[in-house]
């Protein structure tokens, strides 16, 4: 059974910074590409950055380049997300994604997994 089980979430401070986990089990994680996405009630779900375990190649969403980090760990199926300068408009329920691809897709209905999402909030 494919599980993706995302955690780090939690309230910080403009300015500051959180690392997001998605711990990956049940799938040869080495032939997946990793997304994480969030959402926010009302709004589409918007790709944050993805990043494919195969190859380490990586993408990044306009709104968050220069102030995220996408990183993997394949000997342990963990991919995480290193945010930093967070700013309230960063708050959101964010989601890591499994699909199996070579390549990063960027589109969050490419993605057949997902995990339960956890919560950010960045907020004085």
């Amino acid at each position: 059974e494919v599980q993706l089980q995302a955690s780090g979430g939690g309230l910080v401070q403009p300015g500051g910074s959180l690392r997001l986990s998605c711990a990956a089990s049940g799938f040869n994680f080495d032939d997946y590409a990793i997304g994480w996405f969030r959402q926010v009630p009302g709004k589409e779900r918007e790709r944050i950055s993805c990043i494919s375990s195969y190859d380490r190649s990586v993408s990044y969403g306009e709104s968050v380049k220069g102030r995220f980090t996408i990183s993997t760990n394949n000997a342990k199926s963990t991919v995480y997300l290193q945010m930093d300068t967070l700013k309230p408009s960063d708050t959101a329920v964010y989601y890591c994604a499994a699909v199996s691809r070579v390549g990063i897709p960027i589109t969050a209905g490419a993605y057949d997994y997902w995990g339960q999402g956890t919560q950010v909030t960045v907020s004085s």
